[in-house]
């Protein structure tokens, strides 16, 4: 039976804005994730693992950011003299583009006359910001069997949280009805940003959404409700692990979840691995006498001689002798110096604490790249301050 023509496309654009100072230099996909990974390792490993090799990722915010890390997308398999990895850059042509500024209907509709020249028979579209693995071939198969236009993939969430999603109404496998982040949303069953598209009546209602106003904005503003307005929606109910971390409390918790008793997932699986290209080969984890350590993720190239508690230390970070960290995620190369305390907290990429951060109890606090923290920043703090950060 022939193989199917199937066509990813990795949005990895998003601004992250609720990723505060993560967000500040960086895409949001190229954010750290458990000491070792980016974001976007996941789709690109989901790609892999699934056996499909024609990817596309579209950039847009710092897109510097993400480029370092595909490389020539070696570490998916995805380097390859036909097909493989094809970037996406924010401005393409020669007319001025000012890029993918109006969201993610946008960035599609912006490359529809290559997707038709790809000529694909399902386009997967999917978001670069969650935590999971799903096997994006099986899920084009059972598209393909049903005729759908559309299949989305559906799970559910804490009933708080599904207003910060399009909340889908389902029955009997067909999507009813999809609201864009509503005020007050019907229930928790959201669409967690991975769709299969059949590519002409994506790209056909597309076309008509831009003659009518010329802003798509994102593809939860009108396109998803035109085409379940259509009726051959169709809904896949994802019940595994996944989790959106597109939040600072989130981004947290997911680490914390990872340092449990029973971590919910596991990246070194050998059925479903989830791969990263390292951009420098680190020694292993160094564990220096004194050190006390408990519920610890140390990622190579790393360097314990304090006290770490159910936290993540990142490559090449330092704990040094005298400091204390707990419930923390220690991004790659930041340091905690001797006598400072690290508590429910994220410190970025490089930082330099020299006194405490955050509080047992407390909201999370965060500290941005490469900042020296010589003062004590309290919990649910922010160092340096937003406005400060942006400048």
């Amino acid at each position: 039976m022939p193989r199917i023509r199937t066509l990813v496309l990795v949005l990895a654009g998003g601004a992250g804005g609720r990723l505060e100072l993560l967000t500040h230099r960086r895409a949001k996909p190229a954010v750290a994730f458990a000491g070792t990974h980016r974001l976007i390792d996941f789709p690109l490993s989901n790609c892999l693992n699934s056996g499909l090799g024609d990817v596309w990722v579209a950039q847009q915010f710092n897109p510097h950011s993400i480029s370092d890390h595909l490389a020539n997308g070696r570490a998916w398999d995805l380097d390859r003299t036909s097909g493989g990895l094809m970037v996406l850059h924010p401005s393409q042509g020669n007319e001025g583009a000012e890029g993918f500024q109006s969201g993610t209907a946008e960035v599609v509709h912006s490359n529809a006359s290559l997707i038709r020249e790809f000529a694909p028979q399902a386009l997967v579209v999917v978001s670069a910001d969650a935590v999971y693995k799903l096997d994006y071939d099986a899920l084009v198969d059972e598209h393909m069997e049903t005729g759908a236009d559309v299949t989305m993939v559906t799970t559910e969430v804490e009933p708080d949280d599904a207003g910060r999603y399009g909340v889908v109404q389902a029955a009997g496998g067909r999507v009813r009805d999809y609201v864009y982040k509503p005020d007050e949303p019907e229930g928790n069953v959201i669409a967690n940003e991975v769709f299969v598209f059949a590519p002409e009546p994506l790209l056909g209602t597309l076309d008509g959404l831009a003659e009518e106003d010329g802003e798509l904005e994102d593809l939860g503003h009108r396109l998803l409700p035109r085409l379940v307005d259509a009726g051959n929606v169709r809904e896949h109910r994802f019940v595994d692990y996944w989790r959106d971390v597109g939040t600072i409390p989130a981004y947290w918790q997911a680490h914390a979840e990872l340092t449990g008793d029973e971590p919910p997932i596991d990246l070194d699986d050998p059925g479903w691995p989830i791969l990263t290209h390292a951009t420098s080969h680190r020694a292993s984890a160094q564990v220096l006498v004194g050190a006390d350590l408990d519920r610890v993720l140390l990622a190579p190239g790393s360097r314990v001689a304090g006290t770490v508690e159910r936290s993540v230390i990142g490559r090449g970070a330092v704990v040094e002798a005298g400091a204390t960290v707990r419930d923390a995620v220690v991004l790659p190369g930041a340091v905690v110096r001797s006598g400072a305390t690290v508590e429910r907290a994220v410190l970025d990429q490089a930082v330099d604490v020299r006194a405490d951060v955050g509080a047992a109890g407390g909201e999370i606090a965060l500290v941005g790249v490469e900042a020296t923290v010589d003062a004590p920043v309290p919990a649910g703090g922010r160092y340096p301050q937003e406005d400060d950060a942006q400048r």
